[in-house]
Order: structure tokens, then sequence, then C-alpha cells
């Protein structure tokens, strides 16, 4: 079973574990990441299976997005952005997603075509494996690949900022995602989304 475990600093006590929970019928294997927002209170958490955002004063969870629809894949790796406003997420399939930080609502998805090389034939897959941000700019992230290669990757200038001045196209989801379906349209919108290398 994946848990979070919440410690004391000063003498290591466990104060409290926390179950991560898993689809059903899905095994507890890959990574467990975390990372602290700058406030020091949330906290992000990243599986194969799902993004979630903790309190960790309270040490429950108070948003969750699974992946689903155009988004589907496996999650390879997640980050806050430096001012911990937007959680940038890379997908199996190359997909990128950017998040509001504070509700996981979906803003954009990058399509891998935007900043991966096109496939030949006979050739591996090229898999995002990690993704990390800039240590000042909120809007510019790097993503490291499969093929040893790096790409950054920010907004384009037109539109400054990831979601903004594109059109947008409704997702739908479940409450899994902390919404109810029928709030779904407004709450969790997306768009693909014009950026630059």
């Amino acid at each position: 079973m994946n848990s979070l475990f919440f410690w004391t600093a000063d003498t290591w006590e466990k104060k409290k574990s926390s179950a991560i929970s898993l689809p059903p019928r899905k095994a507890p294997v890959g990574d467990t990441r975390v990372q602290f927002h700058n406030d020091q209170i949330h906290l992000l958490v990243s599986h194969e299976t799902q993004l979630a955002i903790y309190d960790a004063t309270k040490m429950e969870c108070i948003h969750k997005w699974v992946p689903q629809e155009a988004l589907s894949s496996p999650i390879t790796s997640a980050s806050y952005s430096c001012n911990s406003q937007l959680v940038y997420a890379s997908f199996a399939d190359g997909n990128i997603a950017v998040f509001d930080a504070d509700s996981l609502r979906l803003r954009c998805r990058i399509a891998p075509s935007a900043y991966m090389p096109q496939p030949t034939p006979n050739s591996a897959p090229i898999i995002p494996q990690v993704i990390t941000t800039h240590p000042q700019e909120p809007n510019q992230l790097a993503v490291g690949l499969s093929d040893g290669s790096v790409k950054v990757i920010e907004p384009s200038e037109a539109s400054r900022r990831w979601g903004v001045g594109v059109a947008v196209n409704a997702d739908k989801a479940g409450t899994e995602n902390g919404r109810p379906s029928s709030s779904s349209a407004a709450n969790n919108s997306s768009s693909d989304h014009q950026m630059q290398r």
C-alpha cells in the first residue's frame, strides 16, 4: 500500500500516516513524489495514478486529480512553479498539463507534437521522465526526455501565461477530481496551447 508519513522534524516522531488510494485493481507500484508549496503548508503529491494537494497541518488530502480523457496516460513527473501558483505534470504519452495549484483545475494541455521530435520508423518511443521549473519564471518549465534531451518550454509571447488568450475547450470530469459532474464543464476547462521553445 502507498502511504504518506508525517513526522515531527525535531524528534522524528511519526505523527500520522495517510494511505494514497489507488484505482481498483491497480498494483501499488511506481514512485510517489512530494514537494512543498512555498507556504510550507500545502504539499503536492504525485504518483502515476494521481496528483493530490495535501494540507500538511491537518494531514489530509484537499484536492485530487486523476488522469482522464486526453490526459489518461500515467503521470511521469509533477512540480510546482517557482511561485507555487501552477502545477506542471508530464505524462507517459508526452502530454504536459498545466494546473492551477490551489484547486488542480486544468488550465491547458501541451501536446507532445509541440515540443518533441517526430518519431521515425523503428525508433524507440520518447517519454518525458522529469519535469522541473525555472527558479524565477513561473511560466517556464523544462522537461527531461528518455532520449537524454531536455526541452525548455514557455507560453507564446502573445499570451505570456498558460491557459490565457487561447480558445477554451471544456473537458468533462467526474467527482473523483473534486467537482460534481454537473459543474465540470465550467470548472475543468482546458485548452491546447501555443508555446515557444
